[in-house]
């Protein structure tokens, strides 16, 4: 099992708002823009293989938040590049494989085309361990939820793959699947927990059933 000390402190990051990635959960990505090919030749050619997915803040500057200074969230998740294959034309299709969250100390300045950021693991040492469990999680309840909000939005989906999923499958698929707001996704990549991110989810879906727009829900 990883630890914090095996995480490199220096990482390239993709800011791509409303893309969610959660530890021990698959992201596909088509990268095609030349400074993004760059990040992932460069990223291919060290032990980790590691890329961090942020969410670009659009909210105003704070002078004492390095990262809202530079238009980014301080938390993201980093990933392990575990797929990849190239197309005719020069694009890449990769999948990144959620290790763990971090917490962006500075931007680090260079001659790289994409961005890097300093990162902090301490805090999120729980994203390196075994899949989390959620003991109170009413799994019948959240599924008749989900089918009424499937309904509302005309959504199909395997309900048989869902009923069969694990706890922490099935609440973090949802959440980086599901069509909320980038903010929303923030909150959901920021619970501490799988029962709070289950909650968060939760209230994502009640409030956009009840005709809320889900912009508006900051948690």
């Amino acid at each position: 099992m990883l630890n914090t000390s095996d995480l490199p402190d220096i990482i390239p990051v993709f800011p791509l708002p409303g893309a969610l990635m959660l530890p021990r959960s698959r992201l596909p990505l088509h990268l095609f823009e030349p400074r993004y090919l760059a990040m992932l030749d460069d990223a291919l050619k060290t032990p980790e293989r590691m890329i961090g997915m942020v969410q670009p803040n659009p909210g105003p500057a704070s002078a004492t938040d390095a990262a809202k200074d530079k238009g980014l969230h301080s938390i993201g998740c980093a990933g392990r590049i575990t797929q990849f294959s190239e197309t005719e034309d020069g694009r890449y299709m990769i999948t990144l494989t959620g290790v763990s969250r971090f917490r962006i100390s500075e931007e680090i300045d260079g001659f790289t085309p994409y961005r890097r950021v300093r990162a902090s693991w301490t805090g999120f040492e729980r994203d390196l361990g075994p899949s989390e469990e959620d003991p109170d999680f009413d799994r019948e309840t959240f599924l008749s939820l989900l089918g009424r909000y499937f309904d509302a939005r005309e959504l199909q989906t395997d309900w048989d793959t869902l009923e069969q999923a694990d706890d922490e499958l099935l609440v973090n698929s949802l959440s980086m699947l599901l069509g909320f707001e980038p903010e929303d996704k923030q909150a959901l990549l920021e619970a501490p927990s799988l029962s709070t991110r289950r909650e968060t989810l939760i209230t994502l879906i009640e409030y956009a059933l009840r005709g809320g727009d889900e912009k508006d829900f900051v948690q």
